[in-house]
C-alpha cells in the first residue's frame, strides 16, 4: 500500500487585487476586488514506503503549497490525500508524531538557546523515551558531525551548521515520512554535500519515505531516482529522472574535433553552433537528425574525435519550464480574446 496517496488535489486562493492610485485605493476600502489564484491544479500521485522522490518546479509552481497540504498545515479546496493512512488536515496526534516537515527558509529552533535545549523540548513534545532519545540524538549528531556545537547558541552557528541542527530536530522522533522543502538553500557546496550524504544514509538505514523539493539539481540527481515535476499547479511529469531527457530533450549536443584544422565553412548548416574553437566544434542538433548529421560529417571531413551527449537534466528542466510558461501565457491571451 502506498505511504502517500494524492488524488485530484486542488488549492485555490482568493486574493485581493489592490488598484493603483489614491482614489482607487480609497474606493477599494468599501468595494474590494478579488481574483482566484489556482496554486495546485488537480495533481495525483502515489509514493511507496521508503521511497525518496524529488519534487521539482519553478518558483510559484505549487510545491510548497502541496507540502503544506500533505503535512496538514492548510486545507485543500478539493481532492483527497492519505499519508500513512491519515488525512493530514484532520491533524490527529498519531499522524503528527509520525511525520516531519523541514523548510529551509523557516527556523524551528530557539534562536538564543543552544540547539540541545530545543532538542530536549522536542523530546517532551513528542514524548520520546529517555533511552530512545539518547540513542537517536547520539546517532544523528555523530552522523552530521556536530557534537562540539550542541551547547552553542543557535544564533552563533553558520548557516550550514544551523541547517544540520534543524535536520536533527526534524528526525529526533524518528518519523516515517519526511517532507523537505529546500533543505540546502543558501548553503555552500561542502554543507550541501554533507546534508545530502546524511539524507542518503538515513534513508538507506531507516527506509523513511521522503518527498524533497530543491532548486539544486545536484540534490535531486544525488538522492532521487524518481521525480515529480509541477508547473503552474499541474503535474507535468511523474517518472524516473533519467526519463526526463528522453521525454523533453528535443536536441543532442554533438562535439567534434577535426584533423589538420579542416572544418566546415558553414557549420550552421549542420545545426546550431554553440561553440566554435578550431579545431573543435559543438553543435546543437535535433535528435532525429543526429544520425544523418554525423554520417555526413564523417563522410566529408577528417574527424579526430566525436561525442554525442544529451543536454544536462538542469537545462532540460529549465527548457520545460519555459515551454509551459509560454503555453500558460498563450492560454491567458486566448481566454482574454474569447471573453473580449
Amino acid at each position: 500500500m502506498a505511504e502517500i496517496h494524492v488524488r485530484d488535489l486542488h488549492k485555490n486562493y482568493r486574493v485581493h487585487v489592490k488598484p493603483a492610485g489614491l482614489g482607487a485605493s480609497v474606493k477599494s476600502l468599501f468595494h474590494r476586488t478579488y481574483k482566484e489564484v489556482q496554486a495546485v491544479d488537480g495533481i495525483s500521485f502515489e509514493i511507496e514506503p521508503g521511497e525518496m522522490v524529488g519534487f521539482l518546479g519553478p518558483n510559484g509552481a505549487g510545491k510548497t503549497t502541496t507540502l503544506k497540504m500533505l503535512s496538514g498545515l492548510i486545507y485543500p479546496s478539493s481532492g483527497s490525500v492519505s499519508v500513512m493512512g491519515f488525512v493530514p488536515w484532520q491533524r490527529k496526534n498519531e499522524y503528527r508524531r509520525q511525520f516531519a516537515l523541514l523548510m529551509g527558509q523557516k527556523n524551528q529552533l530557539w534562536w538564543d538557546l543552544p540547539a540541545n535545549e530545543s532538542f530536549r523540548l522536542h523530546k517532551e513534545i513528542y514524548h520520546i523515551e529517555d533511552d530512545l532519545f539518547k540513542r537517536v540524538h547520539g546517532e544523528l549528531t555523530e552522523l552530521l558531525e556536530v557534537e562540539n556545537l550542541l551547547d552553542q547558541p543557535v544564533r552563533e552557528l553558520s548557516l550550514g551548521e544551523r541547517m544540520k541542527m534543524e535536520l536533527i530536530a526534524a528526525l529526533l522522533h524518528s518519523p516515517r515520512v519526511l517532507f523537505l522543502d529546500e533543505p540546502t538553500i543558501g548553503l555552500d557546496v561542502v554543507a550541501q554535500t554533507n546534508i545530502r550524504h546524511c539524507l542518503q544514509q538515513y534513508n538507506q538505514e531507516r527506509q523513511v519515505t521522503i518527498l524533497l523539493t530543491s532548486h539544486y539539481m545536484r540534490d535531486i540527481e544525488a538522492l532521487c531516482d524518481r521525480v515529480l515535476v509541477i508547473d503552474h499547479g499541474r503535474l507535468v511529469h511523474d517518472g524516473l529522472l533519467r526519463d526526463i531527457t528522453e521525454r523533453f530533450a528535443t536536441h543532442k549536443l554533438l562535439q567534434l574535433r577535426f584533423q589538420n584544422g579542416r572544418m566546415p565553412e558553414r557549420p550552421e548548416e549542420f545545426g546550431e553552433v554553440t561553440d566554435l574553437t578550431p579545431p573543435r566544434l559543438t553543435l546543437r542538433v535535433p535528435r532525429e537528425q543526429v544520425p544523418q548529421c554525423v554520417s555526413h560529417l564523417l563522410d566529408c571531413y577528417d574527424v579526430d574525435d566525436i561525442a554525442i551527449e544529451d543536454p544536462s537534466i538542469e537545462n532540460v528542466i529549465s527548457a520545460l519550464f519555459r515551454q509551459t510558461a509560454e503555453q500558460a501565457s498563450d492560454d491567458v491571451v486566448v481566454a482574454e480574446t474569447m471573453n473580449g
